[in-house]
């Protein structure tokens, strides 16, 4: 007969901690299951504002979670995409847009036949084919629907205040029986044999017991680092900003429905908005750039006035040698770090998530089962490194010490593959259910200057006639569907007004 866990342990709230909560007690019954989450409001939580990728639509799907009533609480808007400014070259910007670009014709991928169009001198940049693409640029928004109209090409996913996202899974979580501890850690309590971890000591003098354990307690990593002495995977040779500093500001000028990535000296600078404010953030290399001066380039460069001071966060990108360790898992910034430029924080989350919920173990939790989770997720992580370690390398910019670094570094042999293969006509792949499918690597490889020497063959044979007017009916068809819509914030007002404390 199966035997089941019985208790399980989170420590740490925050998005990660509330995540893992929600998402274990939307399918354990609290009768045979208790969850107990342990957290401190003495602590806290990094509690920025959060860009996601479409994939939490599922996750909150999975929930039962209205999406209405999701954007009201945690104040969101929707974001189409993300526009890279001077990334490639000083006075560049593309977006890299959710949903793919184009429609794919006679089996062949539409790059390929974009790219034969531009042998012919068609002008239009790759985005000017995507519909997430041109409704960000007229900031226009609405669902996709179901019709066969360019709208239905339409992905998107959510800018939101992540502290009140925590909050509302919280509600979520306890009304399924999870229950909420306060309290700070005073000792980490261990079996003397196995070494797996049977309690925690609080300074409450309350002990929790548990045989599973969750942590979720950031970039401490109280459990998984400091009690089970798990190392860590340090990619700082590749991506070398080390250092943030986050804050809000009012809002100034239309609410746009896509984040803004502006690359700055020594790293770049986030801009996303919700509904009642924009969160900003200025992310650099410590080696290249003092923080005094980082602090004055993200104020000098707010839209609205600053309803903060700036927070600084450290942090160092890589993983932990192992996310899954005996009877711990790791999930959010206690098992690695990769900075939001693609908005893959709260992705991973998920996926440490749904990947243990899917492997599911028995109380004797198999190392099989481990071996299988730790594969995963580091598969994960390598691969959205790879992602955001070709934005820094595929630069032409040399005007600072921190651009030639970025240009000159080596990289990973598989992402140096991926380039080789796009130079040489066109060609990407996406592996092993890989985050970042072909549109998005298409995206960033032209947006930022990575030009194939040449294109199918196949599409080469093609009178050029006839695949200019294919591309102007899609490019004019997609202008003239983004221009019937709502604006942005017209379509939030109508449809999840924020709720205000």
């Amino acid at each position: 007969m199966t035997s089941y866990i019985k208790k399980i342990v989170i420590l740490g709230g925050g998005s990660a901690g509330w995540m893992t909560a929600a998402a274990l007690s939307s399918q354990l019954d609290p009768k045979f299951v208790s969850i107990t989450l342990v957290e401190s409001d003495q602590i806290g939580t990094i509690g920025v504002g959060e860009a996601t990728i479409p994939e939490i639509i599922n996750f909150n799907r999975h929930l039962g979670i209205r999406e209405d009533e999701f954007m009201k609480a945690t104040h969101a808007t929707f974001k189409l995409g993300i526009e890279f400014v001077d990334w490639g070259r000083k006075g560049d910007a593309y977006i890299h847009p959710f949903g793919g670009h184009g429609v794919d014709m006679n089996g062949y991928e539409f790059h390929q036949y974009w790219l034969r169009s531009r042998a012919d001198g068609n002008t239009h940049p790759i985005d000017a084919y995507s519909m997430s693409a041109v409704a960000s640029r007229q900031n226009r928004f609405d669902l996709p629907g179901t019709t066969n109209s360019p709208r239905g090409h339409i992905r998107y996913a959510y800018h939101f205040d992540a502290t009140l996202y925590a909050r509302f899974l919280r509600t979520y979580a306890e009304a399924r029986g999870v229950r909420r501890v306060e309290g700070k850690v005073e000792e980490v309590l261990q079996a003397p044999e196995s070494g797996d971890i049977t309690a925690l000591r609080l300074d409450t003098g309350e002990t929790i017991n548990g045989e599973l354990f969750f942590d979720c307690t950031g970039f401490s990593a109280l459990l998984i680092g400091k009690t089970l002495g798990v190392g860590y995977n340090d990619w700082s040779h590749w991506l070398p900003c080390d250092t943030a500093q986050a804050v809000p500001c009012a809002h100034a000028g239309p609410l746009l429905p896509y984040t803004r990535s502006t690359a700055r000296t020594a790293g770049w600078q986030w801009r996303i908005p919700t509904q009642t404010r924009t969160g900003n953030g200025h992310i650099y290399s410590s080696a290249f750039m003092e923080d005094d001066e980082a602090t004055a380039i993200l104020l000098a460069n707010l839209d609205g006035e600053a309803m903060a001071s700036p927070r600084q966060i450290r942090f160092k990108a890589g993983h932990r040698h192992a996310f899954w360790k005996k009877n711990c898992v790791a999930i959010g910034l206690s098992a690695g770090f990769l900075e939001p430029l693609e908005s893959t924080s709260i992705y991973l989350i998920q996926e440490g998530i749904s990947r243990f919920i899917a492997l599911f173990p028995d109380a004797s939790l198999p190392e099989v089962v481990r071996k299988e989770y730790n594969q995963h997720m580091q598969t994960e992580f390598e691969q959205v490194r790879d992602f955001i370690i070709l934005h820094y390398s595929a630069t032409e910019r040399d005007d600072t010490p921190f651009w030639n670094y970025c240009r000159n570094m080596s990289i990973p042999d598989s992402l140096n593959h991926k380039i080789e293969l796009f130079r040489t006509a066109g060609r990407t792949y996406a592996y092993r259910e890989e985050l970042f499918g072909r549109p998005s690597w298409i995206a960033v490889f032209l947006g930022q200057g990575i030009m194939p020497r040449s294109f199918d063959p196949v599409i080469a044979m093609l009178p050029s006639d006839a695949v200019r007017d294919s591309l102007d009916s899609m490019r004019q068809a997609m202008h003239a569907e983004a221009g019937r819509m709502p604006t942005h914030a017209a379509f939030l007002q109508s449809y999840c007004p924020a709720v205000r404390a």
